[in-house]
């Protein structure tokens, strides 16, 4: 299926200049006889570099989408590229080297430390682990690496602890730096804030925004906690197993006073066939259902409610204009 992604008669091929590009993913399960659409033609393209948050209700396919980037899930259709490796073709060895040397995964710890630490290591030995995995280096360079992370991470204290002598905000970071430690392309983390309070949230935010920073990982965060995707240049809402919308966040200089500030502005996803999903909390209130009416303008387009035509006048053409209805 993955020849959609093919470039044709030297047209570059959708994201092909993209760390993650997703085109028109499908991932359907089979439940009790009953077949559930998970991602409905899903397309995203993420950036490499970038620090993104998703963002969903449940059951809108942001935690499958997760799955199928971290390798533990195989799409239905569609195209999946991440570092330039397609997901969809992989077989189990290649898929197992793709886990260990390209995505880092990172859930919520809280009280099950088992999940991402082994309870038995101290946090230098959990860090230095992936890396004698992955092999290719001596002891003393994999304690020279892990150590470096820890200390990235403001975890240096932590060298010797072992998970349950960790407080909740040093265990998740202790497991970024696991997620790490053989330097991945793209780290994957899902829901990572937990039941955290707002101040070890936001040190763990802080250690994600490190990771990005200072290693140029790209980092795509599942979250509930809106003050973690407030705090991200790019949200991408899914909805339906489709994104829905995109909130980016810029900073612009007051030309007056000089003065910086974070501006933020919704957008909604235009495919290549120019569909357009409109929000609901945009459309439900103007009563859009069905149909709109379309009108092109120099520099825009605009969209009203589709009203019933009354009388013979309103077949003349309206007003361009928001405000023309």
């Amino acid at each position: 299926m993955e020849h959609r992604a093919t470039a044709h008669r030297g047209r570059p091929s959708y994201g092909h200049d993209a760390l993650i590009a997703c085109d028109r993913l499908v991932r359907v399960f089979t439940t009790d006889g009953v077949e559930v659409q998970a991602l409905q033609g899903l397309d995203l393209l993420v950036a490499e570099g970038e620090l993104l948050a998703l963002v969903g209700a449940s059951g809108s396919g942001k935690s499958t989408l997760m799955n199928v980037l971290a390798g533990l899930d195989v799409p239905t259709a569609g195209a999946a590229r991440v570092a330039g490796r397609g997901l969809l073709t992989m077989d189990a060895r290649t898929r197992l080297d793709y886990r260990r040397n390209v995505v880092g995964f990172v859930g919520f710890v809280g009280q099950q430390t088992s999940r991402n630490l082994l309870p038995h290591l101290t946090a230098l030995q959990n860090v230095t682990l992936p890396m004698h995995l992955r092999g290719g280096r001596r002891r003393a360079a994999r304690t020279e690496a892990a150590e470096e992370l820890l200390s990235l991470l403001s975890l240096t204290h932590c060298r010797d602890r072992r998970p349950h002598q960790l407080s909740g905000g040093e265990a998740q970071r202790t497991a970024i730096a696991v997620a790490l430690a053989n330097s991945p392309a793209v780290l994957l983390a899902d829901e990572p804030t937990g039941e955290l309070d707002s101040h070890t949230a936001e040190q763990v935010f802080a250690a994600f925004r490190t990771a990005d920073e200072e290693l140029g990982t790209t980092i795509v965060i599942v979250t509930h906690d809106q003050k973690v995707a407030a705090e991200v240049r790019r949200t991408v809402a899914i909805r339906d197993g489709r994104t829905a919308s995109e909130v980016l966040r810029r900073t612009e200089i007051d030309a007056a006073t000089g003065q910086e500030s974070v501006v933020a502005r919704e957008y909604a996803p235009l495919d290549r066939a120019g569909r357009l999903q409109l929000p609901a909390d945009h459309t439900a209130p103007l009563g859009m259902r069905d149909r709109v009416l379309l009108q092109r303008e120099a520099d825009h387009i605009g969209v009203w409610p589709d009203a019933p035509a009354t009388t013979a006048d309103d077949d003349a053409p309206r007003p361009s204009g928001p405000d023309a209805q």
